[in-house]
């Protein structure tokens, strides 16, 4: 048993980190401290004011562990990953977990490449970035290529160099071709460091060769050549239009400003890279109701920079935070080189604060109103079939479907739909297992009788261990249970629950002539419902989805037992030999259609069981 009071006497004074856990051993708070036993006692005085969520969070905590560290700045370290690993309910946490795009540059190789990547790790390689947008870094990508002609193979060069024939890319003039030797090393790096300047924002020489270059080919009357430069041209300054010059510096620097709206944050970061501004990303922070700016920005700088590959040289942000000496070192030491934590007060660098605070704003006023719509198509959807039934609330429905073909591979689906939206991880699929023929009834009943004996059985485990239904895939009994037929299939769930001891409210979706639905059956009655309302647009939703998870199980088993029973009936094709055909062949049509020569290139095959093979398709046809 976990005493509190005696563990919290044997805290140690070091510094490091502790986690507050529940009684199901669930993380509810990862913290750090300077000294152990000071800031885990703090918790558990009396009458200090630390508001409701921490005092809820307080009333949970069934014990408590720590790690000992030997610094203040590896107890920084060690809780970022836990933080990371647990998202603990009471942490405020960065709700986006987004990588961004570089542009990498690989002048570790002889003949170095142009390429896309979404981590910046430490080879020989140059990297620019991070960008907002993937389809601009593409698109930024291919302009360069065609503007210096660089190789976008992956061969190793010189070694691979005259092996093979040149590629297109060499013929329609793309390629200076390397991998022949046409290039020399010297002259292929000119071409490359005029991309990377391009990529510093240096536009000038380019813009300036490509118009000497169009004015010699409209010379020479090589008006395709002129016509391809003329297009280059234009994609260069449109590119070069789009950066916007925000310091004269010229550093590398990130701008972080938020904007608050009761429980939500929107946290806005603008990207600026060698003085321009390149791109800008939002983020979410959840768990804030009681926290100061400061500390708010504080948890975002921790989280977000403990993840993100390239650290700039100046942090920029809209409040001062507690810990910035701490966290100063901690990326200090990440970068390899200093970073600065400022808090602008005048001039440019507080008007580019100001503007990330009003584009957050704006985020949130957007994001608001989007809410609302959502809320009106789940939240008031749910709330509108509620009331229709005169049930208390509707939060979690299920619905089942069955799905066969005369008969063959009986299957059930169930899925869920919590506050409105699907939940997929709760969703489940049944392989009818003593139904032979088309009945669904018999399917629908055995699905639903195993679906409740499971989840009762789980709860009984759970409630041994003192563990909440909540955890169990089973567990967690649904507020309304839709069935898609109408009166029988309706009987067939009470029939179900009853015989199991369960109250659990049951309706039906009721069809006309045409097969639409027209209402909702309960109670022995069917209610009228309103098809343009959203509480109908719900239930049709829930119905289409529980329709296709079915059929989507049902088709999967279908082509898997078609192909397995065909080829185990040929003689000499055991398991094996069956996987390599899979394996080799796109499907049982290119088996049937494929020559003993080609089936006796594979590895498994002999050429006399491939013949077998084929005189057994042969007599088939």
């Amino acid at each position: 048993m976990f005493d509190i009071q005696e563990e919290l006497k044997k805290l140690p004074k070091d510094p490091g980190v502790y986690i507050m856990r529940d009684s199901a051993d669930g993380v509810l708070y990862v913290g750090k401290a300077i000294n152990l036993h000071n800031r885990v006692r703090s918790y558990f005085r009396k009458n200090v004011g630390r508001g409701p969520a921490i005092d809820q969070m307080i009333a949970l905590i069934d014990h408590f562990e720590y790690i000992v560290t030997d610094s203040e700045l590896e107890a920084l370290v060690l809780e970022n990953n836990l933080i990371k690993e647990y998202s603990p309910k009471y942490n405020t946490l960065l709700k986006d977990d987004k990588t961004y795009p570089y542009i990498k540059v690989t002048i570790g190789e002889d003949y170095p490449r142009i390429l896309f990547s979404r981590t910046m790790k430490k080879d020989k390689s140059k990297y620019f970035g991070p960008y907002s947008s993937a389809g601009s870094v593409k698109d930024t990508i291919e302009l360069l290529n065609k503007i210096y002609m660089l190789r976008t193979c992956n061969k190793v060069l010189p070694r691979d160099i005259g092996l093979e024939r040149p590629c297109l890319n060499y013929h329609i003039g793309q390629c200076t071709a390397p991998c022949q030797g046409y290039v020399s090393k010297e002259e292929y790096a000119e071409q490359v460091a005029g991309a990377m300047e391009f990529l510093t924002g240096n536009y000038k020489p380019v813009l300036k060769s490509l118009e000497e270059r169009m004015k010699e080919a409209a010379e020479k009357l090589e008006f395709e050549e002129a016509a391809r430069l003329r297009d280059l041209h234009a994609s260069v300054k449109s590119v070069a239009q789009k950066q916007k010059i925000t310091d004269s510096e010229g550093d590398d620097k990130d701008v972080i400003a938020m904007a608050r709206d009761k429980d939500d944050v929107v946290v806005q970061v603008f990207f600026v890279r060698d003085g321009k501004l390149i791109g800008r990303e939002h983020y979410y922070m959840t768990n804030v109701s009681e926290e100061e700016p400061g500390a708010i920005i504080q948890d975002f700088v921790k989280q977000f920079y403990a993840g993100t590959p390239f650290l700039p040289k100046e942090l920029m942000l809209q409040h001062e935070i507690e810990d910035a000496e701490l966290i100063e070192k901690w990326l200090s030491e990440r970068r390899g080189a200093r970073v600065y934590l400022r808090v602008p007060k005048a001039g440019t660098k507080e008007k580019l604060v100001e503007l990330a605070a009003h584009n957050a704003d704006i985020i949130l006023t957007q994001d608001r109103e989007k809410l609302k719509r959502e809320e009106g198509r789940t939240i008031g959807a749910v709330k509108e079939i509620a009331k229709l039934l005169g049930l208390s609330n509707a939060d979690r429905m299920e619905a089942f479907d069955i799905s066969n073909t005369n008969g063959f591979e009986n299957v059930a689906s169930m899925v869920v739909f919590e506050k409105g939206k699907p939940k997929k991880s709760d969703y489940r699929k049944f392989r009818i297992k003593t139904v032979a023929g088309p009945d669904d009834y018999a399917c629908m009943r055995e699905a639903l009788t195993r679906r409740f004996t499971h989840g009762m059985e789980e709860n009984e485990e759970l409630a041994k261990k003192n563990i909440s239904a909540e955890y169990g895939s089973f567990s967690k009994y649904p507020d309304l249970l839709l069935m898609d037929g109408g009166r029988g299939q309706v009987n067939i769930a009470l029939e179900v629950l009853e015989s199991l001891g369960l109250n659990v409210p049951v309706c039906g979706m009721v069809k006309d002539d045409y097969h639409r639905t027209r209402g909702i059956y309960f109670n022995n009655v069917e209610l009228p419902i309103d098809i343009h309302s959203e509480g109908f647009k719900l239930v049709t939703r829930i119905q289409d989805e529980a329709h296709r998870f079915a059929i989507e199980y049902h088709k999967s088993l279908r082509s898997k037992a078609q192909v397995k029973s065909i080829l185990d009936d040929i003689p000499g094709v055991g398991p094996a030999r069956r996987k390599a055909l899979m394996r080799h062949f796109a499907n049982l049509s290119d088996i049937s259609n494929a020559t003993a020569e080609e089936i006796a290139k594979i590895p498994e095959f002999t050429p006399a069981s491939a013949e077998a093979v084929v005189n057994f398709f042969k007599e088939k046809k």
